[in-house]
Parts: structure tokens; C-alpha cells; sequence
């Protein structure tokens, strides 16, 4: 019996591919070897191409998914309130001055507050839009009178407008007396205070300061919905004090 030489047996086309893809990577890892002795820089600029093209694409800074804050979840409970409120409002200042003060022949604006900017009760201005809030304006007449009027401030529409039935005649001569005094008017107070700091009037007050000097308290919320006061003189228009509400 005669036996064939196992090289004469025939050898398959997928054996043969194989044995040449083995040879070939022989081929290319000595010359990579002997490529990185010849140029490192190549070398490095190879691995790092290759490694491009598994490795995830990464930032160098974090990104939200990395747990960082968002400017919502910094706010506190005040700032979110005043945020939520005055995303609402469509009356600014400026234009519930001049409606409260036509409610009242000859009166002048001594107070204008929009309800709920630090207080959460409405019950003040059970008429209003909830979600706008009411400007609550006091207009005092030459003899001291107060008037109250109220103004949704989504519409601009006047809720309530009648004379304040509390008020002692100390408390009309005071009013009267200070009206005489005041040389800036509520709108220019609200001016000075923009001026010194962008944001949105909430609240203008005629009022004493603790040196018992005659001033507009005016309230400003900024972009970070925080308020500001500000005490701007009533005679000369200066301001006298600032105080930052972090809440």
C-alpha cells in the first residue's frame, strides 16, 4: 500500500486564505516594529487615530448628567415665588401708577405694591388673576385722604377703588404733610432705583427711613429674582441706602 506525502494532499480555498492572512500580519508587525525604531511620531499618530475610533467622545468640562445644580434647584422658595408671579405679570409699575392715580381727582400715588411678590396671601384681592397677582396702590388726596385701589395685573382692569375708612385725622394730617414734602415723584424715585440696578419694580412706598428722613422705598427684583431696596430721597433724589433680600 502507498501513502501520499501530506504536502501532495489538497489543500482547501479557505485553508490557503488563512495561511495568508497569517503570513501578511507577520509582515506588517515587523514592519510596525521596525517603523516606531525608524519614526516614534508616526507611531503615536497611528495609535492615537485608532484609538479615536473606539473611544467615546468626551468633554473636558462636566455636563448636567453630572450632577451639577440647575438654576432652577438654586432658587429658593421666595425667588421661585417671584419667579413663577412676575413671568405672569403683563401691568408693569408704570402703568398701574397712572391708572390708580385716575381713580382719584387730584390724588397722589403714596404706595404701590404688587400683592404676592413676598406675600402668598390673596385674600387682599380675591378678584384678581391668581396666577398675576394685583397692584395695590394707596392715592392720597391734598387734605390727606388715602384712597385704595386695586388692579389686576394681567388685565389692568380696576378691581376695588375706595377711601381708606381706618385712617385717624393724625394719620390724614401726617399724609398731607408728607405729600407737601415729597419734590420726587413715586415715578422718579423708580427711575434712580433702575438706574443703579436692571430688573422689575415691585413696590414703591412713601415712607421715613431710620433717620426719620423722608423716602421712597422701592423694591427692584433682578434677573436672579432677587430684591433689592432702595431708600431714594424724596427731596433730592439720591439714594440713601440698598439692602439685598438673599431669600
Amino acid at each position: 500500500m502507498r501513502f501520499e506525502s501530506p504536502r501532495n494532499k489538497s489543500v482547501s480555498p479557505r485553508t490557503r486564505r488563512l495561511r495568508l492572512a497569517g503570513a501578511l500580519g507577520v509582515v506588517l508587525a515587523a514592519a510596525l516594529v521596525t517603523g516606531c525604531g525608524q519614526d516614534s511620531g508616526d507611531g503615536t499618530s497611528a495609535a492615537t487615530s485608532e484609538a479615536a475610533k473606539v473611544m467615546p467622545n468626551q468633554s473636558g468640562s462636566p455636563s448636567a448628567s453630572s450632577g451639577s445644580p440647575t438654576s432652577t434647584a438654586q432658587l429658593t422658595e421666595d425667588q421661585a415665588k417671584r419667579k413663577e408671579l412676575l413671568s405672569a405679570v403683563k401691568v408693569p409699575f408704570s402703568k398701574a401708577a397712572t391708572t390708580a392715580v385716575g381713580e382719584v381727582s387730584g390724588g397722589k400715588l403714596t404706595e404701590l405694591e404688587l400683592e404676592g411678590v413676598d406675600d402668598s396671601d390673596m385674600s387682599a384681592s380675591p378678584s384678581a388673576d391668581a396666577s398675576g397677582g394685583a397692584w395695590m396702590a394707596h392715592v392720597v388726596e391734598d387734605n390727606g385722604t388715602a384712597h385704595m385701589v386695586t388692579i389686576d395685573a394681567v388685565s389692568g382692569k380696576v378691581l376695588d377703588s375706595k377711601p381708606d375708612t381706618d385712617q385717624s385725622e393724625s394719620d390724614k394730617q401726617e399724609m398731607a404733610d408728607r405729600i407737601a414734602k415729597a419734590k420726587q415723584t413715586p415715578q422718579q424715585a423708580a427711575k434712580v432705583a433702575m438706574d443703579k440696578k436692571k430688573g422689575t419694580v415691585t413696590s414703591v412706598k412713601l415712607d421715613e427711613s431710620d433717620s426719620q428722613a423722608l423716602v421712597w422705598q422701592v423694591d427692584v427684583v433682578t434677573k436672579d429674582w432677587k430684591k433689592t431696596t432702595f431708600d431714594v430721597d424724596a427731596e433730592n433724589g439720591k439714594i440713601t441706602n440698598e439692602e439685598v433680600d438673599n431669600d
